[in-house]
């Protein structure tokens, strides 16, 4: 274990929803030739490819890894490949391949390589219906009812055996929903977050798959990018906590976020018609204690609610139309 500088990054799951944001953000900090794109078999954005290296690197077979990290030198993975909730339920062993089978090939690596770090994102999908719903606490009943938040506990865990048992420094965030102007939703239960915006710009009317009442944690992108960037650069000794922190940026239903679009989109119409989903909202936090995150390396959202609404629908409409 060791504070030795980041120089080379792996970004796996670069064409997914934070992976393909996050490569872009660690590249304008490390640069491009220093932050390598791995992606499986959705192609990543223009950008990506145009900016710096892009490999082929399914995280399940150990030797596309190990030849990705050799041949680039790689120090640090940031491991984005995932099976989000939605499609976890449906693809219940796919997820359970990809997110740990896949994720214990990342440490081995990184135990045999010595790397510096590992940076492995967890999820308020860790949680279910015996955790405390309001203000989820750091420290408290882990016992999800998806398939997708069986394994980031699991992940979480490992993570953390890890760390202790063989020195890898693997450190990690349970994100909330995340909202983002740049990738569509990605088949996790919170899209309709994402979803509700695309549709209330190019149509003016959207169906939510869950209910109006429906309040779950969300985080604007660029806070998400800011978190896990921040967490991978704090002393490890000021860590008390490592695979697991807790992460909060704010709060609010379905039929709250609807009214804030209306502000600047007075013609939306939202209907609601709850489908498989809800029963996954309802089994996660409303809202969350991230004062470890806060104390231990200096956690604090830049985004609320109306600042992150406005941003979404400038972005947006200058994308869309």
């Amino acid at each position: 274990m060791s504070d030795r500088p980041m120089k080379r990054i792996l970004v796996t799951g670069s064409a997914g929803q934070i992976g393909s944001e996050l490569v872009m953000v660690l590249r304008e900090k490390y640069g491009n030739d220093n932050v390598v794109a791995g992606i499986n078999r959705t192609q990543p954005s223009e950008r990506i490819k145009n900016s710096g290296p892009v490999e082929v690197c399914d995280i399940r077979k150990r030797e596309q890894l190990d030849d990705v990290v050799d041949r680039y030198d790689i120090d640090t993975i940031y491991n984005m490949a995932a099976i989000l909730s939605a499609v976890g339920e449906q693809k219940p062993l796919l997820a359970w391949d990809v997110n740990m089978n896949g994720f214990q090939n990342v440490l081995e690596c990184a135990r045999e390589k010595e790397l510096v770090r590992v940076m492995n994102p967890s999820s308020i999908a860790a949680f279910g219906p015996e955790t405390p719903r309001i203000n989820t606490p750091q420290e408290t009943v882990l016992k999800p009812r998806t398939m997708y938040g069986v394994t980031k506990v699991a992940g979480e865990l490992l993570g953390d055996y890890y760390f202790r048992k063989f020195g890898v420094d693997v450190r990690g965030v349970r994100y909330p929903g995340i909202i983002s102007s740049e990738t569509p939703p990605g088949g996790g239960t919170t899209d309709y977050a994402v979803a509700i915006f695309y549709e209330a710009i190019k149509h003016g009317r959207y169906e939510c798959f869950v209910r109006e009442d429906t309040v779950l944690p969300m985080m604007y992108m660029p806070d998400a990018l800011k978190g896990l960037m921040d967490l991978a650069e704090a002393p490890v000794e000021k860590l008390e906590h490592h695979c697991d922190f807790n992460l909060a940026s704010m709060s609010f239903s379905a039929g709250e976020l609807a009214a804030e679009i209306k502000k600047h989109i007075p013609e939306l119409e939202v209907t609601y018609k709850p489908d498989f989903r809800q029963a996954i909202a309802d089994s996660w936090p409303q809202s969350i204690d991230d004062s470890a995150a806060r104390r231990e390396w200096g956690w604090e959202p830049s985004f609320d609610l109306s600042s992150m609404t406005k941003d979404m629908i400038e972005k947006l409409s200058a994308k869309l139309l």
